[in-house]
């Protein structure tokens, strides 16, 4: 295999036309260059230059191998450069995972930040429910989290996001749609119900039995993603209890939102989550990102209780 000593000193001979020239150019003598490049044609098996009384001048396979040694010298240069700048999280790649729910609203701001402050780390998407999320940070498949709590804190550091209500959608010509005042537990209690799963989405279904109590033949579906949520809905399959941030496409859907009495404004969190112990240098460029984001204020209905 040839090396890139031998591929620079091609370069020059092959530039300057001419074995004295090229010598010059490289600072060293003439018969050593000859040596290099009569050793490089041998180990190649191919005849790279043709000698003339002038000078020299390309063979058709030393035309096309003088642009590989310009790219692989290229290459050689930049590589130094690349991995410091990939040591100092300046380059490279963010697997980052998220709920369906927080693209709604959270994901594209906090995409543009990453973007604006750190143009050069490259985010993967995936979408999965927050235990997916937990999972995939614990074994190196993701690198980032926007999920729900809890979280296992001796392993997980985590920054809040973003706060928020947990709503009443109902189809739009539902009983209790047109109302001025919150919905209060008692007027759900005759509902059928489309429920978040009390496996792949434990932190909605336990919000969900804190506010009101739930009778199993209310229940006609349970589903993880609140965008089937709305759906169902939407098709009449009951109401559902769902974050305020559906609110942005729920009406496409012809589905409202009503505000529930008594319920705390800032019920539903959603956190970036990341491995305390990651490597990642890229990762490390974005929390201080995240930590120079103030936290947005609840979001809330208009009307209040």
């Amino acid at each position: 295999m040839f090396t890139l000593d031998q591929a620079r000193a091609f370069v020059a001979v092959a530039e300057e036309r001419h074995f004295g020239r090229a010598a010059e150019r490289l600072h060293m003598t003439q018969p050593p260059l000859s040596r290099q490049i009569q050793k490089l044609e041998k180990e190649l098996g191919i005849a790279l230059l043709l000698r003339e009384p002038r000078g020299v001048s390309l063979t058709a396979a030393g035309d096309a191998f003088l642009a590989e040694c310009h790219q692989l010298l290229a290459k050689a240069e930049q590589a130094p450069r690349r991995a410091q700048l990939v040591a100092a999280g300046q380059v490279g790649v963010v697997r980052l995972g998220y709920t369906a729910a927080s693209s709604y609203g959270i994901l594209g701001p906090l995409l543009a930040r990453f973007h604006e402050h750190a143009p050069n780390v490259s985010i993967e998407l995936h979408e999965m429910v927050t235990p997916d999320q937990l999972d995939a940070l614990q074994s190196g498949a993701l690198d980032l989290g926007i999920g729900r709590p809890p979280f296992p804190k001796d392993r997980i550091s985590s920054r809040l996001l973003l706060t928020e209500e947990l709503v009443v959608a109902m189809p739009a010509g539902h009983r209790l749609a047109g109302g001025t005042h919150p919905v209060t537990v008692s007027d759900l209690e005759e509902e059928t119900i489309v429920l978040h799963s009390p496996t792949k989405a434990r932190y909605f279904y336990d919000l969900t039995a804190r506010i009101m109590p739930i009778r199993r033949e209310q229940i006609s579906y349970t589903t993880s993603q609140v965008l089937t949520m709305v759906g169902l809905v939407a098709a009449g399959h009951g109401i559902a209890l769902v974050p305020r941030s559906i609110d942005r496409f729920a009406a496409g859907y012809d589905v409202v939102t009503r505000p529930i009495a008594g319920a705390p404004n800032d019920l539903v969190q959603l956190h970036a989550m990341w491995e305390s112990a990651s490597e990642n240098p890229a990762l490390h460029t974005l929390i201080p990102i995240l930590d120079s984001s103030p936290t947005p204020p609840p979001l809330t209905s208009a009307v209040q209780a």
